[in-house]
């Protein structure tokens, strides 16, 4: 298998599984936070993190450059603190997004190229050191994998009936 076929692979089972997780909330339950502590993003503003900051925008602007109108190479902290994160509205506009975001995730991927992932080392605009574009790409998947988890987990502090099988699509 190639990288691109590893990154394609990873991508695709992550998406399919988020999205059958942003199917067990209901949009009366979008303003739920956790119990307890601070800082928690609602389950609105999870879905909305998941759906337009999870992978796409990113993968993007590693695969082309193009970070969007709204990236600042400037600004030292890219996540805002969570009462200023934008929610969704409804599960269906978060699904709606969600496809937007792994359709630009898997074309960016199919454009990259093979050499260009292994050849190519790249920083990210908010810091680290410069890798192989497949590492800063996988590391994106990755970052929609780390919060498909929590809403694994917030669903679960919910009482909704989820398992293992629920989070790795087994």
């Amino acid at each position: 298998m190639t990288l691109t076929g590893v990154l394609l692979t990873e991508a695709e089972t992550t998406y399919a599984i988020t999205d059958h997780l942003f199917r067990l909330v209901t949009d009366d339950e979008l303003a739920w936070t956790p119990p307890g502590g601070a800082g928690w993003m609602t389950v609105g503003q999870l879905l909305m993190h998941c759906a337009e900051s999870g992978c796409g925008k990113a993968v993007q602007g590693f695969v082309t450059g193009d970070w969007g109108p709204e990236a600042d190479p400037t600004e030292q902290d890219h996540v805002p603190p969570g009462e200023a994160l934008p929610s969704v509205t409804s599960v269906a506009q978060a699904l709606e997004l969600l496809a937007a975001d792994r359709r630009l995730t898997m074309g960016c991927i199919q454009i990259a190229g093979e050499e260009n992932l292994v050849g190519r080392d790249l920083a990210a605009p908010w810091g680290g050191p410069e890798i192989p574009l497949f590492r800063q790409l996988l590391h994106m998947v990755g970052h929609l994998t780390q919060h498909k988890g929590q809403l694994f987990y917030y669903l679960k502090l919910m009482g909704k009936d989820v398992h293992t099988s629920d989070l790795w699509g087994a």
